[in-house]
């Protein structure tokens, strides 16, 4: 994944990430961001983006910087998973911002910062993560492939 637009392609295979609207918008070595409008369907009882919808968001985003770095023929999978909630997330949509701290042959540490963003573009972070991402073979994680 050396380019945005397989960035996006990457997305889109992902059941999860495409029903959910997640957008690529940034892509180098070792970082990504990420979007995802927010809709009432994300949204708790008290108005504010579920804390489950910010966590996948990360999460997805860590791994994907992780897999810029990952050899051809492997896939990043995460191994484990830290968020930490700031604030209520409360705006028109979430950005996501998401590194790797050390990449390496079987494990990489990534972080990631989730930013609620108004609608004059206003971002305030909201969720920040860490995560320990595991590089596997491909053949162990073969995506489903659609029925005929």
């Amino acid at each position: 994944m050396k380019t945005l637009e397989r960035f996006q392609t990457f997305l889109a295979q992902a059941p999860f990430m495409r029903d959910l609207g997640v957008e690529a918008l940034a892509l180098s070595p070792g970082r990504v961001s990420t979007a995802l409008t927010l809709q009432p369907r994300f949204l708790q009882h008290t108005g504010q983006a579920h804390a489950g919808v910010m966590a996948t968001l990360v999460d997805h985003s860590m791994g994907s910087a992780a897999q810029t770095l990952a050899p051809d023929e492997h896939w990043v999978v995460t191994a484990e998973l830290k968020t930490s909630v700031l604030r209520p997330a409360k705006g028109v949509r979430l950005v996501c911002e998401a590194w790797v701290l050390k990449p390496g042959r079987m494990l990489s540490f990534t972080e990631g910062e989730v930013f609620a963003e108004d609608a004059q573009g206003v971002r305030t972070l909201v969720m920040k993560a860490s995560a320990t991402m595991a590089v596997t073979g491909a053949e162990r994680y073969r995506a489903p492939q659609p029925e005929s």
